[in-house]
């Protein structure tokens, strides 16, 4: 895991938003990487994609009421499954559009 260091409620600890930020950060870079030709690259954001949102999902925010964060999950849990057979697939406008989706949250930081 390369986020390791979040994993120590650290990741719980910033707002929704910057979570979905730091998402929004790998899913550029995959894109770009993908449009670059540049596979080990996109691969590598991919992965680090995956631990951040599956961050999310298993440790969101602590502080969110219960049928918020079970509307979250959904959601996120949604997220990840289109995004990762966009990735599978390279499907560069579905990735387009998810990371124009996560660019919105880096004005909310």
């Amino acid at each position: 895991m390369q986020h390791s260091s979040l994993e120590n409620g650290h990741w719980a600890g910033l707002s929704f938003p910057q979570q979905m930020a730091n998402i929004g950060s790998e899913t550029s870079r995959v894109l770009n990487a993908l449009k670059a030709g540049k596979e080990n690259r996109a691969l590598s954001a991919f992965v680090r994609f995956q631990e951040l949102i599956d961050l999310t999902i298993r440790y969101g925010r602590k502080d969110e009421g219960k049928s918020a964060r079970s509307a979250m999950w959904k959601e996120l849990c949604r997220f990840r499954e289109l995004y990762c057979a966009a990735f599978e697939e390279r499907n560069l406008p579905e990735l387009a559009a998810a990371n124009r989706y996560l660019d919105q949250f880096a004005s909310l930081r």
